[in-house]
């Protein structure tokens, strides 16, 4: 039917046809540079931050915010979680006949701080300078071993 009417308008229809096929680059052209500043705009208005994307949307805002790692609240947590999983591994161990692991001994063990010798080093300067002020000042200076011994110990809640 199309075919009929083009033959019997004289080919005006072709004439239509070029038109529309040239404003076809025209138009794709104008709907996605419309479509890219209604999203630019939509970005924008939305007030997202790029930090809002990453996050885990199953957790509450709660969740997220806990303790710090520093803090008393967070030691405590770490210390409940490591017990924990310290008894489900002597369960597995009880299950298997094997021998049991002292809990308390190994948590010991696990939460005492990692000390490298390019920490005790660092350690022992600290002191060593420490013990130039004090006899600056006119104090008695400090056994350095034991004054290290202090210091390791001093970090185990970090």
């Amino acid at each position: 039917m199309l075919i009929a009417e083009l033959v019997a308008t004289g080919g005006d229809g072709c004439a239509t046809l070029t038109r529309v096929q040239s404003a076809f680059g025209t138009v794709v052209w104008v709907v996605a540079g419309v479509g890219v500043i209604g999203a630019l705009v939509a970005l924008l208005i939305s007030g997202r931050t790029w930090a809002d994307y990453g996050k885990n949307h199953l957790t509450l805002d709660t969740e997220s915010e806990r303790a710090s790692q520093g803090s008393a609240a967070a030691a405590v947590e770490r210390e409940l979680e490591i017990r924990q999983l310290l008894e489900a591994r002597n369960a597995r161990r009880r299950r298997r006949g094997e021998p049991e692991v002292d809990i308390e001994q190994e948590l010991a063990r696990l939460s005492a701080p990692v000390i490298d010798p390019e920490l005790r080093q660092e350690i022992r300067e600290l002191v060593v300078a420490r013990n130039h002020r004090r006899a600056r000042q006119g104090k008695p200076p400090l056994d350095i071993e034991r004054e290290i011994e202090r210091e390791i110990a001093g970090l185990h809640g970090v």
